[in-house]
């Protein structure tokens, strides 16, 4: 296992830990009308089933 050669120094320690953070998950709109739910994207629907925004809705979930 690798073993540093010298202490990193406190200032530097804090700006590569700076980098992580929280960030609250991208949502959109459900495509279907009658739902209208928030949902991951590129993910079905979990209140209707439905996936995509096109006419012909695939329904993927059963409901």
């Amino acid at each position: 296992m690798a073993v540093p050669k010298r202490r990193l120094s406190r200032s530097n320690t804090r700006s590569r830990r700076s980098q992580w953070k929280a960030v609250a998950p991208t949502l959109v709109t459900c495509a279907n009308p009658a739902c209208r739910q928030k949902h991951l994207p590129h993910t079905a629907c979990p209140s209707c089933g439905s996936y995509g925004p096109r006419a012909n809705r695939r329904q993927v979930l059963e409901s």
